[in-house]
């Protein structure tokens, strides 16, 4: 068996408690290898969300609730002492749900980011355009309209376009949560290859808006129950032939 290589993040016994004391987390640990696309699956309320937004430190903002544990980004603990927030954000891109599109124009969306991080050479700000437009996917199909407004596109258009908005920051990891949860089946199938694409550049964590999406687009998978992991292992080994009765119960549909 090919040694696991060392992990980007690397969670070690994380709890988080909401100001409501509902405790979403119960002592989490696991490991995310570079270049895959490690899903966290489970159902609604057992904390998928909660620990994809721990990892760029979202979780800062809401207020009265209490971490405990570890997380380390390429072997440093991101909530400690010095650590520069923004910049974690930008190395650890969030993608949400509903694709939300800057206003203004397709090009705006994507230099905007790029403007407020103070880079301002004409010929390098069209060149993250394209690459990052490519790297999603979406460069064919816009390539003639990039002074159009973005809220022509198509909902799958839109959550590549917001795609591409993030890797033109260049990213390490990219967190999606439930990327194609509104979008057709033929616009869900383009971003699930799209992905297959990124994962040779990035590491990319996701929570999928179904067990058939985690089961077809992961390289690793981790099933959580109730704020609990109840199992992680290789996406052939885990939807085939779970080690937990639990795990086994959810993909066969018994219950969630």
């Amino acid at each position: 068996m090919t040694p696991m290589p060392a992990p980007v993040i690397s969670v070690r016994h994380v709890s988080y408690t909401y100001s409501d004391g509902i405790e979403a987390l119960k002592d989490i640990s696991l490991d995310i290898p570079p270049h895959e696309i490690f899903v966290l699956f489970g159902p609604a309320r057992s904390g998928k969300t909660t620990l994809l937004r721990l990892f760029n430190r979202l979780s800062d903002l809401i207020e009265g609730s209490q971490y405990r544990g570890l997380i380390l980004f390429n072997g440093q603990d991101i909530f400690g002492r010095g650590t520069n927030v923004t910049e974690l954000r930008r190395r650890i891109a969030m993608v949400f749900a509903v694709p939300t599109p800057l206003p203004g124009s397709i090009r705006d969306n994507i230099t905007y980011g790029l403007k407020i991080a103070g880079l301002r050479d004409r010929d390098e700000l069209e060149d993250r355009l394209e690459r990052s437009l490519r790297q999603a996917a979406l460069w064919d199909e816009v390539k003639d309209r990039l002074d159009e407004s973005a809220s022509t596109l198509s909902g799958g258009q839109k959550q590549r376009l917001c795609i591409a908005r993030s890797l033109a920051l260049e990213p390490e990891v990219i967190l999606l949560d439930n990327p194609t949860s509104g979008l057709d089946p033929l616009s869900t199938g383009m971003v699930e290859d799209t992905l297959d694409e990124l994962k040779r550049r990035y590491t990319i964590v996701m929570v999928p808006h179904s067990v058939q999406q985690a089961a077809r687009v992961a390289t690793r998978a981790a099933f959580l129950l109730d704020g609990e992991l109840i199992e992680v292992g290789e996406a052939d080994q885990i939807f085939v032939s779970p080690h937990d009765r639990r795990t086994e119960d959810y993909i066969t549909g018994r219950f969630g």
